[in-house]
């Protein structure tokens, strides 16, 4: 039981951190990045679909994004969704090929940025306590149904507690990659 405990709390926070990779990942930094628009949804034929599963999106340049839909009646589509995203980027299109052209970052934009990361950051961080907490209950109350002796429940508490700080510390490597991957471009 207190095994389970430990894997399914270690597997909740590596998921956290994955995810936190995962959105900071699509945040604008100031050079193109195909998985920039993973966030994005467009409406094809009534249906929802991210943009990579309609289209090739790749980065020639460093500050060129190019979608190639698969199917061209989408183009107008794909740039409706891209004008609506909090992206802020106007996209270009040849009738063939829409081209986003990534803007160079501003001081304020880059300041704006990294508040965003570190924001996000500490939800990553809640979340990987509220894992801890999760599951320093369900020890609890194992030891108060006296299904486990308390120095054991004291040890998996500690061992609950290492996992967490060495989660905590993922996400805050990270977070500082982030920032400085913001800063440099």
């Amino acid at each position: 039981m207190v095994k389970e405990i430990l894997k399914n709390s270690e597997e909740k926070m590596e998921k956290t951190v994955t995810l936190l990779k995962k959105e900071l990942g699509s945040m604008k930094a100031g050079k193109a990045n195909p998985s920039m628009l993973d966030r994005i949804s467009v409406d094809y034929y009534g249906t929802e679909t991210p943009i990579n599963q309609l289209a090739n999106v790749s980065s020639p340049e460093p500050r060129v994004l190019l979608i190639q839909p698969w199917d061209k009646n989408s183009i107008k589509n794909i740039e409706k969704a891209i004008l609506q995203s909090d992206l802020g980027l106007n996209p270009s299109n040849d009738g063939s090929v829409i081209r986003l052209l990534i803007p160079e970052l501003t001081e304020e934009t880059r300041k704006d940025i990294v508040k965003k990361v570190k924001k996000t950051g500490e939800e990553a961080k809640v979340a990987i306590r509220s894992v801890r907490r999760d599951a320093n209950d369900k020890v609890k109350n194992l030891k108060k149904d006296n299904e486990i002796a308390e120095d054991m429940a004291i040890d998996t508490e500690e061992k609950i507690q290492k996992i967490t700080d060495k989660y905590i510390k993922s996400v805050d490597q990270v977070v500082e990659q982030k920032e400085k991957e913001v800063m440099e471009i």
